[in-house]
């Protein structure tokens, strides 16, 4: 039997989702193919500050709110 990658159930955006296991919020958003520049992350009610998605782990059943911020006059 060959080993199957384990993925976790995560919903994003009201979305059900799945992403490797392992990921912090930093890189879900680059799985993802997300600015991580250019977004606000909330995960399970609570605001990821920026300076802390590198530590933050992404977890089973986890809820994630991402908002893309947009520019413009």
């Amino acid at each position: 039997m060959g080993s199957v990658s384990a993925a976790l159930r995560i919903t994003v955006n009201g979305a059900a989702s799945e992403c490797p296991e392992g990921l912090s919020v930093e890189q879900l958003l680059e799985h993802l193919k997300l600015p991580a520049a250019r977004v606000a992350v909330e995960r399970n009610r609570e605001i990821v500050p920026r300076g802390a998605r590198e530590r933050v782990p992404v977890r089973e059943g986890d809820v994630f709110e991402i908002v893309t911020f947009v520019g413009g006059g």
